[in-house]
């Protein structure tokens, strides 16, 4: 059975990746134009420019998009982590030591989420895979055609 689960695994991730990604990206299209609302219905808007908010959003929209398609998938989620673990830090933690007190537990699964994509990679299904191999490819056959000087 752990064998078939490790075969497994990069698809898993990749589902993780995308799942993690859109939630994301969704909550950065609320912020940034209203749409898709907010629990309480509201759609309220970020005001563009406004320090932390408006970069924040930018960076759950562009981040999560990113992570979604699995392009550039280490890097945007390390910027997504830093974002969620400042969100964490100075919004939610001097309300209260807990997440389940501060209201926080969104922004600490979304660090701790992207930091776990860090270090795993996109996964099966990302664009990063897809230009990995072609590069890889273009490289063989580079190598290939390049005469070796004895």
């Amino acid at each position: 059975m752990t064998a078939r689960l490790n075969s497994a695994q990069p698809y898993a991730l990749g589902l993780f990746r995308i799942v993690v990604g859109l939630l994301f990206a969704c909550h950065g299209a609320s912020s940034l134009f209203g749409v898709l609302g907010g629990a309480d219905g509201s759609g309220g808007t970020a005001e563009t420019g406004a320090w932390p908010n408006w970069y924040a959003a930018v960076i759950e929209l562009v981040g999560g998009s990113l992570v979604l398609l699995g392009l550039g998938t280490r890097a945007a989620a390390f910027i997504s982590s830093g974002a969620m673990a400042y969100a964490y830090f100075k919004v939610h933690q001097p309300n209260g030591l807990w997440p389940m007190e501060n209201s926080g537990e969104g922004a600490a699964m979304f660090c701790w989420a992207f930091l776990l994509l860090v270090f795993t990679g996109s996964g099966a299904f990302g664009l990063d895979r897809l230009f990995a191999n072609r590069s890889t490819a273009a490289d063989k056959s580079a190598t290939e055609q390049t005469p070796v000087a004895a």
